[in-house]
């Protein structure tokens, strides 16, 4: 690695850190212009403006606003982003039990929808202009443009009303057999790839097909290359910051995709703990559940960022 790789890495890397340090910001401060607080939610019919001012003070929530950022910042860089104003435990704790199974669900649809995605956006490059190609890009833009919402619609209704193969809701605990973990994950798991794989795979196409126009490629036809080594040996080694980012970006909707099916199918994940706090006003609960959403997202951005700059030619030459 030369002097000028290493330097755009750290200037992504230092990038990253102050978005992430903006993002905080952002958090906070529009999370608290949410309607009503925790101690209204906690109080209910029965909140008095002495007992929410007296819950309030509990809370922390009559400090200033600066104040409670950087008290909160601290906490959230020590690893201790606060109690819950709700259940009152702490914040890392509730999340520590949820997060590995929103990261096993995210890992399942990576496993499933990356090899899928990539192999239809490279056979589908390779036959461009093709009935086969035509045919991956009619259900790219079809999958692209139904909402995930619907497809987990459509899905409890043909294989949990109508087949009855599998449960409407996600029934994670007590899996002992890989049949009760595919039965448990098989609808989350389509509902993501649908929209996943189709946008991976058009990206793929397109990166692949950039580097099959290139006249290296060219001279490789002439020389009497075939299609399947043209693919593997020229186009796809300069396609892999190309097909990173691809992949990254289209998980990268995971993110927000795994909010709404894990809302569906009753998934317990940290999505589903993210909408119960929003809905109680558990302010510590959420700002610290978006800042992990958030994190992750330029983490995959980071690294697809740092991929394409190590597996740019260009930069590799001293």
């Amino acid at each position: 690695m030369n002097s000028t790789v290493g330097r755009l890495i750290a200037q992504r890397l230092a990038l990253g850190i102050l978005t992430l340090l903006i993002v905080s910001v952002a958090v906070f401060f529009i999370t608290n212009l949410l309607p009503g607080d925790a101690a209204q939610a906690a109080l209910g019919q029965a909140a008095t403006p002495e007992l929410l001012a007296a819950l309030r003070t509990q809370f922390g929530l009559d400090q200033p606003a600066p104040l409670r950022y950087f008290s909160w910042l601290s906490g959230l860089l020590a690893g201790q982003p606060g109690i819950s104003l709700v259940n009152h435990m702490p914040v890392a704790q509730l999340i520590g039990g949820r997060l590995p199974s929103s990261l096993l669900l995210a890992g399942v649809t990576a496993a499933v929808s990356v090899p899928i995605a990539l192999t239809l956006g490279i056979t589908s490059a390779m036959y461009r202009g093709s009935k086969y190609d035509r045919a991956v890009n009619v259900m790219a833009v079809s999958m692209v443009s139904i909402p995930e919402f619907l497809v987990a619609t459509i899905a409890v209704l043909i294989f949990a009303v109508h087949l009855h193969w599998l449960s409407a809701l996600s029934h994670t605990a007590g899996i002992t057999t890989f049949a009760q973990f595919v039965k448990a994950y098989a609808m989350p798991v389509i509902t993501l790839c649908c929209v996943i794989v189709a946008q991976m795979s058009r990206m793929t196409r397109a990166a692949v097909i950039d580097q099959l126009t290139s006249s290296y490629v060219e001279m490789a036809v002439l020389k009497g290359a075939g299609p399947v080594r043209i693919v593997l040996r020229h186009a796809l080694p300069n396609a892999i910051g190309p097909i990173v980012n691809a992949v990254a970006l289209s998980l990268s909707y995971l993110l927000g995709g795994v909010i709404i099916v894990e809302s569906i199918f009753n998934y317990p994940g940290i999505a589903t703990l993210m909408v119960d706090a929003v809905t109680t006003r558990d302010m510590p609960l959420v700002q610290a559940c978006a800042m992990i959403f958030c994190a992750a997202y330029l983490m995959l951005v980071l690294f697809a960022d740092i991929v394409a700059i190590v597996a740019n030619p260009k930069l590799r030459i001293k």
